[in-house]
């Protein structure tokens, strides 16, 4: 997955700061660049290139934006999400204005988001909608009870390869795919959780730093109890605190949990009662709906077994406590406002640095979306995706995956075997563009015009069977797990498939009115570097069918490994705070992604030029401009929490590194004249060329 999450378009931010309500239409009609694509003006030119080539291109900009009181960060992506967020918002009230039919989709989408949208029933309800679930946790009386409501919360929130989420507050969480061993068969995939806060480092860093967030998170915790009117809060806040340590201590790294070899472990339903004991398993499951699998993958094998154990060691009255609070800080976007203000105070402010509360339209958006994804995104579609885009879309993908096979063909240390399983590969790779093929089915789904409570829980457990439903299938190589509205892309490891949603491909990104060169240094190098996660670090593990196996020559792969350290301890250098360096082994695949996808890109640029020589704009040569729109689609600007939160716990490195990728490329050094003794400067051969 690229996670374009903050870079900026820079014609669009005066747009967004001055025309918070304004169509669409206004917004872009106020763009005044001369030169499509590129912001001249946003670059800073007294940079050298070879010094700084994020500030080269970016530097003004990062001087002029501030970043808005309710984001952590600020960049291209938020922007064009904003834009999305706007359009499908205007869908959202076209659908609840249209009177649908009971039961259609379309009536569903307004409902949803009408009653998320409605806080006076919201406020009226009070805690009442979650009284039953209070009530089931109050009346655990022993370790089976236990196990049994920990079951019934599974659910179907994390996932290994495609979105690489390991985040839970679960206490377990469950991915339903394509075995790694038999990919012709899905098996479920059970993962560490039960934090509340993002990573173990939050829990076990002896920092004064990490120790202030901790003091700040128990006293959330027990501000969020007195809401409830729980008595004794600040008793049982420091005890959930220190059970979330007690499973922190337990869980597996981001980097740990980021290795496909060591998470593909296989237990049979027996194996956990003597490799994990302490938590009543058989009840576990039978409550999660989990009686048919005889067969799991556990990712983080010791987490598992040392989470089961804590269930028989703590106190079950500290269990209590701790289910009490989860179930009402999951729930604070569709409870009473003090309750929602309380959770941003802490998940927003402390944590990502956000000063301000997202607006709700915009938390209503995203909790239709998360509803109702693919219903929306259909609609977005149809308004915002016309054939012809979709068409110019494929037509690049082709020509990146033919510039990536050429490359294939001519890496000289590659041996003709491994050539040939990386083509067989590249042949099959199976491509969605703007949308699926298939349109999921919502018939299922119950939503209640002015509950905005039960909507939020049952879309959760529709979610959730459908996953479950998933087990007694064929596998579907054409499943989406992006919606088309969604601005990103994805690899699908396991399916050898890519997801190109529709919301990435429109410009700044994707722009019929800019020179090719611009669209192949941003949405070309998306695409290559989607293509190229099916032979990164991980990718390469997986053969064409989505088999977990080497296919590599063993003489080959050593110098694959020697490449991917030399990228690892590029990325150790990058330190962005004096107590805090990029993890190079934790962002490997992207960068790997990063380095290929972009190499991929140049190539299939010079070939669509068909020998025609590339315009140029504003001075700069086809070439040059390439690299440019390369390094502003990484533009953004981040708080410090927030970026602190993104090295301990992201696969991505921070924008400002995966703009400096153009080091590894030689080209870059003669265009931008960097010199040896320049900050970004590596000899030929400390360059990274791994495909």
């Amino acid at each position: 997955m690229i996670r374009p999450r903050h870079s900026a378009f820079p014609s669009l931010i005066a747009a967004i700061a001055l025309a918070a309500s304004a169509p669409l239409a206004s917004l872009v009609a106020q763009q005044s660049d001369p030169s499509p694509g590129l912001d001249l003006a946003g670059m800073d030119r007294t940079v050298k290139p070879g010094e700084n080539f994020f500030y080269y291109a970016n530097g003004t900009w990062l001087k002029r934006t501030a970043i808005p009181p309710d984001r952590g960060s600020y960049g291209a992506s938020a922007i064009l999400a904003e834009l999305t967020d706007r359009r499908v918002a205007d869908l959202i009230q076209e659908a609840a204005g249209a009177n649908a039919p009971a039961g259609s989709d379309l009536r569903k989408i307004g409902d949803y988001y009408a009653s998320f949208m409605d806080t006076t029933a919201i406020d009226a309800a009070g805690l009442k909608p979650l009284q039953p679930t209070l009530d089931s946790i109050a009346a655990i009386r022993d370790r089976k009870d236990l196990a049994r409501v920990l079951g019934s919360q599974l659910r179907a929130d994390v996932d290994v390869l495609n979105n690489t989420n390991f985040y839970t507050e679960h206490l377990f969480g469950l991915w339903v795919a394509q075995d790694l061993d038999d990919p012709s068969h899905y098996s479920p995939f059970l993962l560490q959780g039960g934090l509340g806060m993002p990573d173990r480092s939050y829990y076990v860093d002896s920092s004064a730093a990490m120790a202030s967030i901790r003091s700040k998170y128990q006293e959330h915790i027990a501000a969020m109890l007195g809401l409830a009117g729980i008595p004794g809060a600040e008793a049982k806040a420091a005890s959930i605190v220190q059970l979330e340590s007690g499973i922190a201590k337990a869980h597996w790294s981001r980097e740990e949990s980021g290795d496909v070899r060591k998470g593909n472990n296989h237990w049979t339903r027996a194996d956990f009662a003597t490799k994990a004991p302490g938590l009543e398993w058989e009840t576990y499951f039978s409550a999660a709906g989990l009686t048919r699998p005889g067969q799991f993958v556990v990712w983080q094998p010791s987490a598992v077994s040392g989470l089961s154990a804590l269930t028989e060691s703590e106190p079950l009255g500290t269990w209590k406590d701790y289910l009490t609070y989860h179930a009402i800080q999951s729930r604070a976007g569709v409870l009473p406002d003090a309750f929602g203000q309380q959770s941003f105070g802490f998940f927003g402010t402390v944590l990502s640095g956000a000063q301000k509360q997202r607006d709700r339209w915009k938390r209503g958006v995203s909790g239709t979306n998360g509803a109702l994804g693919f219903a929306v995104g259909k609609l977005y579609a149809a308004r915002y995706f016309p054939p012809a885009e979709k068409a110019r879309a494929q037509a690049m993908v082709a020509n990146l995956i033919a510039a990536f096979g050429d490359r294939i063909d001519h890496l000289d240390w590659m041996a003709p075997a491994t050539k040939k399983e990386a083509k067989a590969k590249l042949a099959v790779l199976k491509v969605g563009v703007g949308y699926p093929d298939t349109w999921p089915d919502y018939a299922g789904l119950e939503v209640v015009k002015g509950d905005a409570y039960g909507n939020a829980e049952r879309a959760q457990l529709f979610q959730y069977r459908r996953s479950l439903a998933k087990l007694d299938k064929p596998v579907d190589r054409s499943e989406w797990v992006m919606t088309p509205q969604t601005v990103n892309a994805v690899n699908l490891p396991a399916m050898n498939a890519l997801n190109f949603p529709a919301a990435i491909l429109q410009p700044p990104y994707f722009d019929p009115k800019r020179p090719l060169a611009m669209d192949y240094g941003a949405i070309g190098a998306v695409i290559g570097h989607e293509v190229s996660h099916s032979f990164d670090n991980q990718g390469a593990l997986f053969d064409a069918t989505g088999r977990l196996h080497n296919w590599w020559t063993p003489e080959d792969f050593k110098h694959f490994e020697a490449s991917s350290a030399q990228l690892v301890r590029q990325y150790d250098g990058y330190r962005p705070f004096p107590d805090l360096a990029v993890k190079g082994q934790q962002t490997l695949g992207e960068n790997i992604a990063d380095v290929a996808g972009l190499s991929a890109a140049y190539d299939a640029y010079h070939r669509s030029l068909r020998g025609k020589p590339a315009p140029s704009v504003a001075g700069f040569s086809g070439d040059e401009q390439f690299f440019i729109s390369f390094a502003q689609s990484w533009r953004e600007k981040e708080r410090e929490p927030n970026l602190r939160r993104g090295i301990l716990t992201d696969g991505h490195a921070p924008h400002e590194y995966r703009a400096s990728t153009v080091r590894n490329l030689d080209a870059w050094y003669r265009l931008f004249d960097v010199k040896p003794g320049q900050a970004l400067y590596l000899a030929p051969t400390e360059r990274v060329r791994v495909w």
